[in-house]
């Protein structure tokens, strides 16, 4: 009979993220990958280095039409060897699966090959290099994806202390076996089954104050902060560490397409939301910590109104406002914003690597606006007008 697991009683792989690389050209990785195989009758294989490589040949030949032989000879003076023993195999604890992929740098060549010219090779390569961090893995969910489609960096540090709901699922790409699982884990996951090579780190407990010194610097200081968390707490005390540190942040807010950007590594005396609660940047850190963890409803909602201005809301959110713990749990969230906000942090992280934007404000893509508009025009209000 096979085993039920109930939400409280998760097998123990429910916390791996990681995927497992054999290069069995290497003794040891051979034996390990052998023993795994011989000892998991469950296992599924899959192997379509072959087709990796025919693309990976046809790419370093634009200007060539090979024929399936000539194709076949040039795969096969690539390899120079045993096909089986060419790449690398990677194991995915949490699906039981062994793929056969090409190995990082031939990988990275052929996922990126439909970037160009949009994204220079030089830019690949300074994209790789970078770190980018992501609390929030709601919305944080669909920009971590995103941005690892794009491979706009080389590492994600993904942060979130909630578990998968039904109700996400109006707006979070996840599959029913995956109810009762860490938010953070549940993305990691779907990033390495994307892009085993992009280096992934969950912070299951969210960020706290015993872990956010590593979050923004274990192994190197974030290039970017994505702060998509529901706490005003952490909102404000990720932005006290991120400005303290000269980190840009970017925050989609899901309404109305509201994108905010703050660059606090080119304006490092800029005031936290663009200066609408400089009254919490007075206190102490201890203070502070006291005062955001122990906010009434009502101040939580107060502090909020102030950060993205109740006049920027769509009738549904203020709305919402009044309904919450009434008729409503949590701040309502679609799919298609949440999508949209994906596609715009994406973009705007990326031009933020590369030095190609430099300012700080508050933009809006506003759908409604969009399509309903005489001119077709795109809201927007500047740096310099950025809480107005």
């Amino acid at each position: 009979m096979n085993k039920i697991y109930s939400s409280t009683d998760l097998p123990d792989q429910s916390t791996i993220y990681r995927p497992v690389f054999f290069r069995i050209n290497n003794q040891e990785d051979e034996k390990q990958l052998r023993d795994l195989l011989q000892n998991n009758t469950g296992i599924a294989v899959y192997d379509t280095i072959a087709g990796q490589l025919a693309e990976l040949i046809r790419l370093n030949n634009p200007t060539r039409k090979l024929t399936k032989e000539e194709s076949a000879q040039l795969i096969a003076e690539y390899v120079n060897g045993d096909l089986n023993e060419f790449g690398v195999w990677v194991y995915f604890p949490w699906s039981n699966k062994v793929i056969h992929i090409l190995d990082e740098q031939d990988f990275i060549k052929v996922r990126t090959n439909r970037n160009i010219y949009k994204v220079t090779l030089e830019d690949i390569e300074t994209l790789k290099t970078k770190k980018i961090g992501i609390i929030g893995l709601s919305v944080g969910a669909m920009i971590a994806f995103t941005l690892t489609m794009e491979r706009t960096c080389g590492e994600l540090r993904l942060a979130d202390f909630d578990d998968i709901e039904l109700s996400n699922m109006n707006r979070i790409k996840v599959n029913i076996q995956d109810l009762g699982l860490n938010k953070s884990i549940v993305a990691a996951r779907q990033i390495a089954e994307l892009d085993p090579y992009i280096n992934v780190v969950c912070y299951t407990d969210g960020i706290t104050n015993q872990n956010i010194d590593d979050f923004f610097t274990l192994g190197g200081k974030l290039d970017v902060l994505v702060e998509e968390c529901d706490g005003i707490d952490i909102k404000v005390l990720s932005r006290i560490k991120a400005k303290a540190l000269g980190i840009p942040v970017v925050m989609d807010t899901n309404d109305k397409g509201m994108l905010d950007v703050e660059r606090f590594d080119l304006e490092p005396n800029r005031h936290i939301f663009h200066g609408t609660v400089n009254e919490l940047e007075e206190l102490s850190p201890e203070e502070l910590n006291e005062k955001l963890y122990n906010l009434t409803i009502a101040e939580k909602v107060e502090i909020l109104s102030k950060i993205i201005g109740f006049e920027n809301l769509t009738e549904a959110m203020k709305k919402s406002f009044g309904e919450m713990n009434k008729t409503i749990v949590g701040w309502p969230q679609l799919a298609s914003a949440v999508t949209l906000g994906g596609a715009m942090v994406t973009d705007i992280s990326r031009k933020i690597l590369l030095n190609q934007f430099t300012q700080s404000g508050r933009w809006f893509v506003d759908f409604d606006e969009f399509f309903t508009s005489k001119f077709n025009t795109i809201s927007y209000i500047s740096g310099d007008d950025a809480t107005h």
